[in-house]
């Protein structure tokens, strides 16, 4: 039986509850990493929203790292090029090019409320903006490709430790969202098992285990740092 829907393949599962079985691993994990990688991508359309709010609502951008920030947007750019010329299905890594879009808008408001901005800032925003679409566009030499891919790990990496830091010294967490950063975590941990399902290469798993420990750090700063509510104090009759 043959019914696939967005490269999902429903075939196999409907034919074992047909003939009243329960769907074989085979049949049954691919099925769920395919749908799980959807979700993902559905997802991630709204993960940095919440952070946005936040810093509009508060106009503020206190307790956050600019330079952590602006490595990510780096690193998605990297990791979204790869999976796009490596041929990987669009439910492993679809999650990147809503991930990239929203992380640039991030760093421009970022920049809007850390004005001055300074002349190294708008150096950095255009070579970025000059080396971006010939990397996300594949006109690069394989070899250095690959070296880039892989130094993306490390450029994610550094991304986090600069805001673990600053966390870690201001004893606070400041605009940092709780939701966002839960559904970076969550989404790290869901993406290593469609990754091995889809058979992605050992870079990409490894990249997203990278997400789970980093990601995971700052929630738990987050939950750790969070101010207990204030108590209104009674009145005195």
């Amino acid at each position: 039986m043959e019914m696939e829907i967005l490269g999902i393949n429903f075939g196999c599962v409907l034919a074992s509850l047909t003939a009243g079985k329960f769907p074989e691993k085979d049949c049954l994990l691919p099925l769920i990493s395919k749908i799980l990688g959807y979700c993902i991508v559905a997802a991630s359309t709204t993960v940095k929203l919440p952070q946005i709010f936040i810093i509009l609502k508060h106009k503020s951008v206190r307790g956050l790292s600019v330079p952590a920030f602006e490595l990510e947007v780096v690193g998605y750019t990297i990791a979204l090029s790869y999976c796009v010329h490596k041929g990987l299905p669009f439910s492993a890594y679809g999650e990147l090019a809503f991930l990239l879009v929203q992380a640039i808008i991030l760093v421009a408001i970022i920049y809007y409320y850390s004005q001055p901005v300074g002349t190294k800032t708008w150096i950095k925003a255009l070579l970025y903006c000059a080396l971006a679409p010939t990397v996300l566009a594949g006109q690069i030499d394989p070899m250095l490709f690959e070296a880039l891919y892989a130094s993306q790990h490390a450029i994610f990496f550094f991304a986090r430790v600069p805001q673990i830091w600053e966390n870690y010294t201001n004893k606070s967490t400041g605009e940092l969202s709780f939701l966002t950063s839960f559904m970076n975590f969550g989404g790290s941990i869901v993406r290593v098992f469609t990754s091995i399902q889809e058979k992605a290469p050992l870079s990409v798993v490894l990249g997203s285990v990278i997400g789970i420990v980093m990601n995971g750090t700052i929630l738990s700063q987050i939950l750790t740092y969070q101010k207990p509510p204030t108590k209104k104090e009674k009145k005195v009759q």
